[in-house]
């Protein structure tokens, strides 16, 4: 069984996005033990891009100091290679646009990250239309690719992605890009992640706007995992690792 779909086995997990690099390599390193010793199950591991059309503000001034230091794919993969060394129980799966991938070649951007511990791939920008090439490369290497929903596709995409995503399906909880919210829309979300289950049978893990104990409370009742990402990087860039492991605490309470 993966490491992803064990994190599911008995429990909702509380996966957290950082960015590699951000502000700096050690200190990203410091963010991801602190993730995990306060209590995160999985990590989604930031590979910094020139254009990171699918984030909000936090996220994006992540990307760009980090573009702009220099770091590279290769750089996220000696992270990697240290977190999967210190928590080598812990999933890493790097969400990365396609463009980096491209630069460097399926077979040899998917053979390093496996070489360096990472165990699967989420890639917002590569339509499930047009990732099979990928998806089979990454499959040869026995890990796992990642789709997204968001709360308007339609019953033939939903099918299409319960067939392509691996483990679990990412629900974007709302339309747009990422960032805290200080409220998500309850009673939709429920229709769609149950719309999603009955329809592909797959895990839901629910992310964006995610970022304080009240909505962990009520995703862990509707969703089979929570996804926070912006309001962790926010503390990343302070280097405000106290404020890091109060936040996953604090998540972690309200899906107990």
């Amino acid at each position: 069984m993966s490491l992803i779909k064990k994190a599911f086995e008995g429990k909702k997990p509380l996966i957290c996005y950082f960015m590699a690099g951000y502000p700096s390599m050690e200190e990203s390193f410091k963010t991801a033990q602190t993730l995990i010793e306060a209590g995160a199950d999985m990590l989604e591991v930031g590979v910094p891009f020139s254009d990171p059309v699918a984030d909000g503000p936090t996220i994006q001034v992540a990307h760009e100091k980090a573009v702009k230091d220099g770091i590279t794919p290769v750089n996220v993969f000696e992270l990697t290679k240290r977190i999967k060394e210190k928590y080598p129980d812990i999933p890493l799966i790097l969400m990365t646009y396609y463009n980096p991938i491209f630069v460097m070649g399926e077979d040899k951007f998917v053979e390093n990250a496996r070489k360096h511990g990472a165990d699967g791939f989420i890639v917002p920008d590569l339509p499930p239309e047009e990732a099979d090439g990928f998806k089979k490369v990454v499959s040869e290497h026995n890990l796992e690719t990642i789709f997204l929903l968001a709360p308007t596709s339609h019953e033939k995409r939903i099918r299409l992605i319960g067939e392509k995503s691996d483990s679990f399906i990412y629900y974007v909880s709302l339309t747009g890009i990422t960032g805290e919210r200080d409220t998500l829309p309850w009673e939709e979300l429920q229709q769609k992640v149950n719309q999603i289950k009955q329809l592909t049978g797959k895990k839901v893990a629910v992310g964006f706007g995610v970022s304080k104990r009240e909505h962990t409370e009520k995703l862990s009742g509707i969703a089979d995992g929570v996804i926070v990402g912006s309001a962790v990087v926010k503390l990343q860039g302070k280097s405000d690792f106290e404020g890091i492991k109060t936040l996953v605490r604090q998540l972690k309470e309200g899906m107990a």
